[in-house]
């Protein structure tokens, strides 16, 4: 027997649209392969290009002066020497000091000779260079002090009965009351401060002194002044200088030192030779008959 084979109609069609497919799929399998062989042929070209442009040199512009001809820098090079002359023309000179060395004559010359300076040489001069003489003085307190009261009872030749060592007890008392009532803390008799009474009492002090009251308040009013001048407080009473009988003489004679000592006053600090000065004029004022002094 044999065997009968039968395709139904949509067995058929669907092979029929099978095969339509698959060609449309071949067809499209050849585009695409077409299209990417495009592509790839168009990159290829495109990348060749590039190098192409890449491989050409490249000459930048040169930068404006960095080379030029040799002419043109040769007058640039002129015209600036000349600016710079025209600049130096146009400043102020002045002459430029030069210190001059210079060489005493007395002790060497430079000579010139056939083009050559010669050694200087020392020549003798009768003029010796001989530092001022310095002039020291020594003396004790208590030789100032007795110097002191030699000189108030040399000025006061009128009182006879006065002696140097009461002038040095006005003097001792006050200092020491000071310190017992605590206006002061150490002693205000001094070598220095001694010649500062002296230069007081100098000019104060007058010779025709004829009563031993008037002559202690005088010496205490230089006294009084001396303390203000030179004294290491601030302020003193009035009580141990002041005597109750010449109040009106106290400060009128206080005004009259300070009107005309004020200049030597402060002289007597600021000047050595005038201090000097007047502690050899104070020391000179010592009584040689006499050999004891008062330490």
């Amino acid at each position: 027997m044999g065997t009968v084979l039968s395709i139904s109609p949509a067995t058929k069609k669907a092979s029929i649209m099978d095969s339509e497919v698959a060609g449309d799929g071949l067809k499209n399998d050849k585009s695409l392969k077409r299209h990417s062989m495009f592509v790839s042929l168009s990159w290829k070209k495109l990348v060749a290009n590039s190098a192409k442009k890449s491989a050409k040199k490249v000459t930048p512009n040169p930068l404006p002066g960095r080379e030029q001809p040799s002419s043109q820098v040769a007058q640039l090079n002129s015209e600036n020497v000349r600016k710079t002359h025209q600049t130096e023309e146009k400043k102020p000179k002045a002459p430029i000091p030069v210190p001059v060395p210079t060489v005493p004559k007395q002790n060497s010359e430079a000579a010139v000779q056939n083009g050559r300076v010669s050694s200087v040489q020392k020549q003798p001069s009768s003029l010796s260079l001989v530092s001022p003489r310095r002039i020291v003085i020594q003396a004790s307190t208590g030789e100032l002090l007795r110097c002191l009261g030699d000189f108030v009872c040399r000025r006061c030749y009128k009182l006879k009965e006065l002696n140097c060592a009461e002038v040095i007890l006005w003097f001792r008392n006050i200092d020491r009351t000071l310190l017992l009532q605590g206006w002061q803390d150490q002693g205000f008799i001094t070598p220095a401060n001694v010649v500062f009474v002296y230069l007081l009492c100098e000019d104060t002090i007058a010779d025709c002194v004829d009563s031993p009251a008037e002559l202690q308040g005088t010496f205490q009013t230089c006294l009084y002044l001396a303390y203000s001048y030179m004294g290491n407080e601030i302020s003193y009473p009035l009580k141990p200088f002041m005597i109750e009988s010449n109040k009106d003489v106290f400060w009128e004679t206080s005004l009259r030192i300070i009107t005309r000592m004020s200049a030597k006053m402060l002289q007597l600090n600021a000047d050595p030779h005038f201090f000097t000065q007047v502690f050899q004029d104070l020391k000179n004022q010592r009584d040689t008959s006499e050999s004891n002094l008062d330490r």
